[in-house]
Formats: structure tokens, sequence, C-alpha cells
């Protein structure tokens, strides 16, 4: 039997259908072609120049550098609450049991009167719910004995130290956290500065890196000339005062060799201070390190002057504030000098317009130019 279906066609097959599906292929070409086309114009970022790493580099140990000082400044907020913290925690202790020797006591009296017959004050006392409210009650606290009554207004101060203690401990442990959160947001910002920097430094070539260091010693040749100069221009003004009947001034100046000394106490702790800051050239620069292997700039400056019996605070933006302000005409041996308007770097001022200082991560404890980098202004401690 025939069949009458009618053959399907196919819609490629039909003309409408293949113009369709070349309309279709013709716009997907050209979409493609589009894009790539897109993707060509695209301009890609230009490779930065030997100059420009090294400018985006020193800029990111800069930023390292002042959230090193973020990061000691926190961990010693965050040392001097943990201490507080122990001995806050160590003294209720201690007024725990003190509490718990005159609540002995009481129960002492509570059971010796309850053996004795009848529910004296002392047994109601400690069956109450509220002791306080018990003693409220001037008749029945009369008919307690004199020992009785000295049992429990010990108890009850014993238990309001011990609340006062525990409510002061909980605050400083709030702030101990808090110190606890900066610290590590402080060490967090550190590294990823320091990460980012390698990671700079770490694309360049032999020969950028070459480069690299060449606008190095280009800058610390300057900073040299510049130190001799201003040593050169001091030692002028020196041998003029002594011409005009004024006499040495005793001691180094901005400009002044490290050997002199007026003498005086400020004089010899910088010495000392300076000497111990010497003695460590070649170890290595650690952020937030205070010593004896490795120190970051403070850290290195904080050491050398305990060495000569000077306590400093631990951060630059602390220790900046200690002693006497000098002008840098007027810089001794072991002097602080201060960098950047924000203080995030110190040295210590040797002579002739040098300094030993921890300078960055990578460098070790080494003398150089104080003009290596912008002066903020100097300290005499001591």
């Amino acid at each position: 039997m025939a069949s009458h279906r009618k053959p399907r066609t196919s819609v490629l097959a039909s003309p409408t259908g293949r113009r369709t599906a070349a309309g279709l292929t013709t716009a997907a070409l050209a979409s493609v072609t589009l894009l790539s086309q897109s993707a060509e114009a695209a301009p890609r970022a230009p490779k930065p120049t030997v100059e420009e790493v090294k400018q985006k580099v020193d800029d990111l140990y800069h930023q390292a550098e002042v959230a090193t000082q973020k990061y000691n400044a926190a961990k010693e907020r965050a040392d001097g609450q943990r201490h507080t913290v122990d001995s806050l925690l160590d003294a209720s202790a201690k007024r725990a049991e003190k509490m718990n020797e005159s609540r002995r006591l009481l129960g002492t009296f509570a059971s010796a009167q309850y053996r004795t017959g009848g529910m004296n004050p002392t047994a109601q006392l400690m069956l109450a719910k509220d002791p306080q409210q018990f003693v409220d009650r001037n008749h029945l606290m009369e008919r307690l004995t004199g020992r009785q009554k000295q049992a429990v207004t010990d108890y009850q101060e014993q238990q309001a130290a011990a609340t006062k203690q525990r409510a002061q401990a909980t605050r400083s442990l709030e702030r101990l956290q808090a110190s606890q959160a900066s610290l590590k947001e402080s060490k967090r910002s550190v590294q990823d500065k320091l990460a980012e920097a390698r990671q700079l430094l770490s694309r360049l070539t032999a020969q950028e890196k070459a480069r690299l260091a060449e606008l190095e010693r280009q800058k610390e040749a300057a900073a040299k000339r510049r130190a001799a100069e201003e040593a050169r221009k001091q030692q002028e003004r020196e041998r003029q005062r002594q011409q005009d009947g004024g006499g040495s001034t005793g001691g180094s100046t901005g400009g002044g060799s490290t050997g002199g000394s007026t003498g005086d106490s400020a004089t010899s702790k910088g010495a000392k201070a300076l000497a111990f800051a010497r003695a460590q050239i070649g170890k290595p620069y650690v952020w937030g390190a205070t010593g004896p292997t490795s120190y970051d700039c403070s850290g290195l400056t904080q050491a050398a002057w305990k060495a000569a019996g000077v306590d400093l605070p631990r951060t630059t933006w602390d220790q900046v504030k200690v002693g006497q302000r000098v002008a840098t005409k007027d810089l001794q041996p072991g002097d602080l000098v201060f960098f950047y308007d924000d203080i995030s770097h110190v040295g210590m001022y040797l002579g002739d317009g040098k300094m030993v200082h921890a300078p960055k991560p990578g460098a070790s404890v080494r003398e150089e130019s104080i003009y290596y980098m912008p002066i903020y202004g100097s300290v005499r401690p001591g």
C-alpha cells in the first residue's frame, strides 16, 4: 500500500534555510573577527622602567617600615596588657582564696550553732539565698557576736573586692584582644608590602637588576658627597670660631669627627650607645626585631641606648619625643636622627654626616650618610 505522507523537507535544504544558515555563519564569523580585532586592539600595559620599579620598591619598603612601627607599638601595648591581665588574674585567684577562707569561717559558725540547736542568725545567713539582704536587717545583725560580725564583714569585703577585680580583668582582657587584633593587622600589612616588593624585583632581568644596583650606587654616592660637603663646611665654621676667639665647642658636631668628646654625661652616654651600635654592624635587618642577632631601626637605637643606661621607648614615634632636640649642624655621636615626615625611620649619628642604622629588609646594620633619606629632625637622649 503506497504511503501518502509528504516527504520532510530539511530547513537547510530549502533556499530560505540556506540563506538563514549563511546569514548566521556570516554573523558568527563577523563576531569572531570583531572579537579578535578587539583583543588585538586592546593596549598592553607598558613594562615599567627600572627607575619606576626602584621608586615603587622604595615606596613599598617605606610603607612596610611605617607598618613595622605600628606593629612595634601594638606589640608593646599587647605585652603590657598581657602582663596586666596576668597580674589581675593572679590577684583574683588570691582574693578568691581569702573569700573562701571567710566563707569557711562562717560555715564553721553556722555548723556549731546548728549542732547546739536552733537556727541562729549565722545559720540563717549561710542558708539565705541573698546574704546581703539578710545582713541589711539590723535586728538580726545585732544578734551576731562580735567575732561573727567580723567574719561577715570580712566575707563581704572579700566578695566585693573579688567582683571588682574580675571586672578589671575582663576590661583588660578586652583591651588585650583589641591590641592583638591590631598586632595581627600590622603584621599582615608588613608582610604584604614586602611580598609585593619581592615580586617586583623578581620580575627584573639580570640586566635590569644590574641597572637597579647602579641606581642605588648613584644614590649612595650623592648622599656621601653631600655628607662630605656638610662636614667640610662644619669644620670650616669650627676653625673660624677658633680664630675669632670663640674656642672649640668640644666634641663632634654635624661635620666633626667621631673621636671628640665634651666629657659631660650626655656625650659619655652617647659614646657608649654608639659603640654598641657599631658593634652590631653586619647583623641583618628584621622587622620587629630588638636583638641580639637582628634589629629593625628603632630596635637598634633602643638596644644601643639601653647599653648606655638609658631606656628608650620602642617606636620611632615615641623615641623622637625623648631628650633634647638638636639641629642637624649640632649633631654629636650617639644622637638620634629621624627621617621622613611620618618619622618612620631612625639612625644613630656617627659623625662626619654619617650614621649607623638598620636600613631595610635584605640589608644589614651599616654606616650610611644621613642625607640618604629626607631628615625629619634629631634628638639627644640621656
